[in-house]
Parts: structure tokens; sequence; C-alpha cells
């Protein structure tokens, strides 16, 4: 089951012209907490992030990150905590928008693509880096996370998965590779040979128990308990909150990621996407089709 919290505050942030896929709010839990929840794209259904969904994502971030810095040591009420969720049962996110790719690579407009490559990067940082200070963010993953999704899931301070979810790269497949900081995630919290295995194994996604085990998801709980399991963690975490912000914005000090790096990666990808061969485009045409029927990847069931 979902628990609801007690009580809830919509948060005033911008949305969309098309009425926006992220809501946030603050849920009154042992502590203030900023949720946000993204959820498909109405007009395809796919739960991916489109060019329209990281405008979002990176204004309504911008915003958090202005009004957390007005309300922080002002009002002691101020959310101290800040959870990413997906709305959808199925997955946390599919990853990139594949259609704008492709679509991007025959126009042969890398301009735009890195336009869009440099936005998610941008999310990326924001999310990861933005509010080290003075808030401790988490992930609730409780479904599939592909490429992208996978790279928001672990960018969090804290990450807890329901059993069922599994975490994959699939760029590999069309002969790209993650462009908004996997290596930089993952080689912080394990090693970049790890990160390279990951990035080029398309055996099979992750289970959630083998990265809790590589240390890339803190916490796994039974299917359907994801939000109990993130309310347990921050009235255990606010018991000793402000030694453990301390050592938060250490690990952040000693494992800080770059945006010198994340630019390089970037210029990389799009120069490798422009370059991609017949073959590989093909490939990619397959994916795109697949997962607009809802077939690829096939997404693990949640138990009832």
């Amino acid at each position: 089951m979902r628990v609801t919290a007690s009580v809830s505050t919509p948060l005033q942030f911008a949305k969309s012209p098309d009425g926006g896929r992220l809501n946030s709010e603050i849920r009154r839990l042992s502590q203030p907490t900023v949720w946000l929840t993204f959820s498909p794209d109405p007009r395809t259904g796919i739960h991916n992030f489109t060019p329209s969904v990281v405008d979002e994502f990176q204004q309504i971030l911008g915003e958090m990150k202005q009004w957390s810095g007005e309300t922080q040591g002002i009002n002691p009420s101020s959310p101290g905590y800040a959870v990413i969720q997906s709305s959808d049962p199925t997955y946390f996110s599919q990853g990139g928008d594949l259609s704008f790719f492709l679509d991007c690579i025959r126009r042969r407009d890398a301009r735009t693509l890195h336009r869009y490559s440099m936005q998610c990067l941008n999310v990326m940082l924001q999310w990861s880096t933005g509010f080290v200070d003075d808030v401790h963010t988490i992930s609730l993953v409780q479904g599939r996370a592909l490429g992208g999704g996978f790279e928001m899931a672990i960018s969090s301070d804290y990450v807890i998965a329901e059993e069922h979810s599994d975490f994959a790269f699939p760029e590999i497949m069309f002969g790209l590779f993650p462009c908004t900081g996997a290596m930089g995630l993952i080689t912080s919290r394990c090693n970049a040979f790890v990160a390279e295995r990951m990035m080029t194994r398309k055996r099979r996604p992750y289970s959630a128990q083998e990265l809790f085990e590589l240390g890339l998801v803190d916490e796994i709980c039974p299917t359907g308990e994801g939000e109990i399991a993130v309310e347990r963690h921050i009235a255990e975490h606010a018991r000793r909150r402000k030694s453990r912000m301390k050592i938060q914005q250490s690990r952040h000090r000693h494992s800080a990621l770059s945006r010198e790096e994340g630019v390089r990666i970037v210029d990389d990808w799009v120069e490798t996407a422009m370059e991609l061969d017949a073959d590989e485009l093909r490939s990619l045409e397959m994916l795109i089709m697949m997962q607009r029927g809802g077939l690829l990847p096939e997404a693990p069931k949640q138990v009832a």
C-alpha cells in the first residue's frame, strides 16, 4: 500500500504551458519535506525526459534553490528534505527522449541535441549538488529506471528502492552511452571500472539487490512500502540532523561532481550521436517502436 501524508501543501512553482508533468508539494511528515512527483508524457504514455519536462525540472529546481536559500536559517520549519518519485507504477523513468534524439540526428541538428543534453546535465547537477548545505535529497524508486532515469535516481543523497525495482543503461544497444553524469555518479559511490562495466553491459538490468551490494542503492524495502521507508528514513535522519548534514557536506567535497567533465561528456555524446551508423540507427528506431508499444524494455511486475 502507499502512505498518504496527513497534510500536504502544494508549492506554487511555475508550470509549463501544457500544465506540466511535475507535481510539487510540502508533505508534513516528521519533518517538512518537499515532495516532487513526475508523470509520463500524456501524449505518448512514455515516461521519458522530453525537452519540455527537462525545462520544467530546471525551472522548478531553480525556484526551489532560490526559495530554500531565502527561508533556511530564517524559518525553522523550512523543509530540510526533498523527495523525487514517479507517479507511474511501472517505471521510475524510461530515460531520454529517443524520438527526439533520432529526429535531431536525421536533421543533422547537433546544436539542438547539445542544448537538450546540457539542460539534462544542469538538472542533474542542480538536484545532486544544488542543495548540499541545507537539504537532504531522497530518490524513491518503485519500478524500472533506465538511462537518464537511472542517473536521476542515483543522484540523490539517499536512494530507496522497492524490491522489485531494477536499473539499466540501454544506450550501448544503439551505439551511445549515458550523457548526464553516470560515470561521475557511480564513481562517487563505487569506482570507474564498475561504472564502465555497468554502461557497457547488455545482458540484463541490475536488480535493486545488486545495486545495494554495490553501494548505489542505500535501502531496499518491500514492494508497496516505499513511502513508509521514506518517512522512516527522514525521522531517523532528523534525530541527528546537524551532524548528518555536516557529514553530507564533507562527502560532497570529497566526491564532488565535475561540471567541466560533465560538459566534456555531453560534447563527446553529441559527437558520437551524430556519427551513428546505419545499423545503430536501425537499432534506435527499433527501440523507439518497442518503447511506444510498451514492449521495451520489459518492466518488472509489481507484486500485489
